[in-house]
């Protein structure tokens, strides 16, 4: 599900900035950052607000900066959700970008990692692209996952998941309350062919891993711990 957390908070998107570049990448217009002959990847697959708002491609770079090739696509061809287009509801604007549709548009992306020479691929969704995350899990187009504050992630597609998943929520979450995360923990808790890590951040809200402010300390710290969670998987089973 969506809510109205999904659309709080929202970035101002940057088209500059970054250390990496942006290219056509599997089809996508795409931000890519790393060195381009790393044998390891990382999609990172966005909120509702798309692939240019700079704590997205800040994060990019810092995962980056660990020696993967990391590729942000734009799953909303050029359209991410604006709030200030008041006519505009996040009910239709989900409607014409579908999280199915981001999974079949991610396909070509990793077809294009594996012609390329990469060997092992994770990917990491935020909110509205963790739904996509956990599809690519569930048919082992990658090798391992992050979903953070996930969104439209159902108790179903857990069960489903068949490579190694991390999930980091936040305690105050409307989309994906700690009560639906522990339920997670337990359908992977029977999974042991498949490794799986949930996590609850106390005082933090839905979206605070990409949507915080540079100035409030305390979020930039909660922020990087989930961060450096994400690049542990990563560093985990991609390596």
């Amino acid at each position: 599900m969506s809510g109205p957390q999904c659309c709080e908070n929202a970035p101002k998107p940057s088209s500059s900035c970054g250390a990496g570049h942006v290219e056509e990448f599997g089809g996508l217009k795409s931000y890519v950052s790393g060195p381009s002959d790393s044998k390891l990847a990382v999609i990172l697959v966005s909120d509702i607000f798309g692939y240019e708002p700079p704590n997205l491609r800040k994060l990019a770079d810092k995962v980056a900066a660990a020696g993967f090739f990391v590729v942000v696509p734009d799953f909303f061809h050029g359209d991410p959700y604006a709030p200030e287009i008041a006519e505009r509801l996040l009910r239709g604007w989900i409607q014409d970008h579908g999280p199915d549709q981001g999974f079949e548009d991610t396909k070509p992306v990793i077809e294009a990692l594996k012609s390329k020479g990469v060997t092992k691929i994770g990917a990491a969704g935020f909110c509205w692209g963790a739904k996509v995350v956990v599809e690519l899990a569930k048919y082992a187009y990658i090798d391992a996952a992050v979903m953070l504050h996930p969104s439209f992630v159902t108790l179903d597609d857990i069960h489903g998941v068949k490579v190694p998943i991390s999930v980091l929520g936040a305690e105050i979450d409307q989309t994906s309350p700690p009560e639906l995360l522990k339920l997670f923990e337990v359908a992977l808790n029977a999974k042991p062919e498949v490794d799986g890590f949930v996590k609850i951040f106390p005082g933090v809200a839905h979206g605070w891993t990409v949507r915080y402010k540079d100035g409030d300390e305390v979020a930039v710290k909660c922020a990087e711990e989930a961060h450096c969670d994400m690049l542990d998987w990563f560093a985990k089973y991609l390596k």
